[in-house]
């Protein structure tokens, strides 16, 4: 906590196996999860309201490597490795910092596009997914970009080709299924879908990691709702790799997705000055957990609801369907 009082920033380095804890019982995965996100709640609360400039970034390691790209060596797999995280990245660009600051504005361009619309809800269609999600009053959309308290703008991720907001806690209908694995905390769930009655988690089932996706779930009351929604082509250059990584950092760059649990007081207007209560009541979620899983493909299909009631073609085939 010094370093938050200081205003320092902080960078997190990705790249643990994703096999890490595979084979333990689902009740020991469940309460390492549960020891860590309790120890780490006061930093966690801290970047869910941009107190201070933060980014994520990853780096190879060997376990990782070899679990993307098993059937090259060792050393092969980290090399080609780091190839993917230069080329999502746009580091193997012939100026790496302009593609990035283009690639920022676009992303900017579509948060203001969808901020300025003030959908009531989104709909979703795909393949096992029948789902619509409420937005709340002053919902902001947001994108790589963003401007910590202390005055320093930052890119919280690298790579991002996310727009964001805050879904509505109460205001969740329907089932959604997963279109790629997730793996938590050092364990893998497979083919699993959610189901939801007023904003609230009422099911899950998965063909593999079911009692640890439950057990997500079940980490507190916030876990059993929602604290984000993101937008993501279909085409996004991690998506165009064609292989999971095996880290939500990338993997959710490759698709639409939604988070269980804590809510980013920045996605409401004002939240950072709300209290808990007054976060909660107007739509926004706390919990210790905030875990994204993907629900996007190309054949998803996303409207935006309107205040009165009219559907707008948001994303149809898993791309952009607005011209920026």
């Amino acid at each position: 906590m010094g370093m938050i009082e200081r205003g320092d920033a902080l960078l997190s380095i990705a790249g643990a196996d994703p096999d890490l804890y595979g084979g333990l019982d689902s009740g020991i995965v469940a309460k390492l999860q549960q020891v860590y996100l309790k120890n780490v709640e006061p930093v966690n609360l801290n970047i869910s309201s941009n107190a201070i400039n933060w980014c994520v970034v990853a780096a190879v390691g060997e376990a990782w490597a070899r679990k993307v790209f098993p059937d090259l060596s060792a050393a092969k797999a980290q090399t080609q490795l780091w190839n993917a995280i230069f080329e999502t990245a746009r580091i193997d660009q012939q100026d790496p910092i302009s593609a990035w600051q283009d690639h920022i504005h676009a992303l900017r361009e579509r948060a203001k596009y969808l901020q300025a619309r003030q959908y009531s809800a989104l709909y979703f269609q795909g393949p096992g997914t029948d789902f619509t999600l409420g937005l709340p009053n002053g919902h902001k959309w947001i994108s790589a970009q963003s401007l910590a308290q202390n005055g320093v703008a930052f890119t919280a991720n690298m790579p991002t080709e996310e727009v964001f907001t805050l879904p509505d806690r109460t205001r969740a209908e329907g089932v959604v299924a997963s279109t790629f694995p997730l793996s938590y905390g050092g364990a893998f769930i497979e083919n699993f879908s959610v189901t939801f009655e007023n904003g609230r988690i009422t099911r899950v089932t998965a063909r593999k990691g079911e009692a640890i996706l439950q057990k997500l779930v079940d980490t507190d009351e916030g876990s059993h709702r929602l604290g984000e929604v993101a937008l993501v082509p279909a085409s996004s250059p991690v998506a165009r790799r064609g292989h999971l990584f095996y880290n939500t950092l990338f993997d959710e760059n490759a698709s639409c997705h939604i988070a269980i649990g804590r809510a980013y007081r920045f996605t409401l207007t004002g939240g950072e000055e709300l209290s808990e209560a007054e976060f909660n009541s107007a739509g926004g979620n706390s919990s210790l957990a905030h875990v994204d899983f993907m629900i996007g493909s190309p054949e998803m299909n996303i409207d935006g609801i309107t205040k009165e009631g009219r559907r707008e073609p948001v994303m149809r085939k898993g791309e952009w369907a607005f011209v920026i």
